[in-house]
């Protein structure tokens, strides 16, 4: 039997109807214009919260690569469920959603594990994370066909992650899209979250991930993705591309109007 990995979180963070799921991507796609077209997208990034909280923020980032063409995605996840050292690569033959099956890019995972022994071909991380699972109804609306590669980060020190970087610029190419999947503070007061979540977007604004690593090393700024995200400016550096721009930043109180607890969102493209 082949190994895929099934929807996890379909029904709860997105609808589980094909049909349902196509409208709500579409819609959130269309009230997420933006008129600025993006030449040689390295990389984008996005939330992983329900649709109803982020999706309009992720679908910013969406549309700045619709109807691009990218022969792979690498979709880089936190681990919200299983702590492990180091970056794990599923080890089945495929992604499923409502939408269909995206099959995994064998060669380029293989590539990206090959002389690491922290970055690794395992299913840990990947049964019930939804950071990454969310990001694949939109890219499978927004591209053509594409291979995936699903990586979930188990522990972010910076020993694992400039590892990662430095394996991602190895082998990725005009061809390949990254997407950093990450929210930002969770559950401050939407003035004190404003001043966390602006570090962060200043950090990315400024194309500055080595002071976003240490301004989240220091607890002065929160994303749980932050390792991801510091990974694909890394990895697009020294691939000679620094330009960086955020096209939405939002919390849940945006949508819930409860502003005493809220979960910030940012989305922005790296070309």
């Amino acid at each position: 039997m082949e190994a895929i990995r099934k929807p996890a979180v379909a029904g709860m963070f997105y609808p589980v109807n094909e049909n349902e799921l196509r409208n709500e991507v579409s819609l959130l796609l269309d009230i997420a214009t933006n008129e600025k077209k993006y030449d040689n997208v390295f990389g984008i990034i996005c939330p992983h919260a329900g649709y109803v909280y982020s999706g309009k923020t992720a679908a910013y980032a969406y549309n700045a690569i619709k109807r691009k063409n990218y022969k792979t995605v690498i979709v880089i996840s936190p681990s919200h469920y299983e702590y492990f050292q180091g970056s794990a690569i599923y080890n089945g033959n495929a992604y499923q959603t409502p939408l269909g099956i995206v099959e995994i890019d064998k060669e380029m995972r293989n590539e990206l594990s090959k002389n690491t022994e922290t970055i690794f071909i395992a299913e840990n991380g990947h049964r019930k994370e939804h950071a990454l699972e969310v990001q694949l109804p939109f890219l499978q609306t927004v591209l053509k066909k594409f291979k995936l590669v699903p990586i979930v980060i188990g522990d972010q020190r910076n020993i694992f992650i400039n590892e990662l970087a430095l394996k991602l610029a190895e082998v990725v190419d005009e061809n390949t899209l990254i997407v950093a999947s990450s929210d930002l503070s969770h559950f401050y007061n939407k003035e004190t979250a404003d001043k966390f979540d602006s570090i962060v977007k200043d950090n990315i604004l400024n194309f500055d991930y080595q002071k976003l690593q240490d301004n989240l090393l220091k607890e002065n700024c929160f994303a749980c993705g932050g390792g991801g995200i510091v990974a694909l400016m890394k990895a697009a550096e020294m691939k000679g591309c620094k330009k960086a721009e955020v096209l939405s930043r939002t919390d849940s109180g945006d949508v819930t109007g409860d502003n005493s607890s809220v979960v910030g969102y940012l989305s922005a493209v790296i070309h």
